[in-house]
């Protein structure tokens, strides 16, 4: 479940650190009613950034398998593999 807070919560720094280092999820703020930011701990940060960069070489070899631009399946898993050290 996402955890959602005012805005005038974010005075309370610790608070909010612990809660975004306690949990996977993002952490929403809202101004007067209404979803205004998103915060979250660099560890998640990171791990999503990640993620959208694994996502953005899968849709750029679907484009390339597409095209007949084919490579060996062993090397281009091994590239990846070093590329984001999984």
């Amino acid at each position: 479940m996402p955890h959602i807070i005012p805005i005038k919560d974010l005075k309370n720094t610790s608070e909010i650190s612990d809660m975004c280092h306690k949990t996977d999820e993002p952490i929403y703020i809202t101004k007067n009613g209404y979803g205004d930011m998103v915060i979250m701990s660099m560890e998640n940060y990171e791990n999503v950034m990640r993620q959208l960069a694994i996502y953005g070489d899968i849709e750029i070899s679907e484009k390339q398998l597409r095209n007949g631009q084919i490579k060996d399946a062993r090397s281009a898993l091994a590239n990846m593999r070093t590329k984001y050290g999984i």
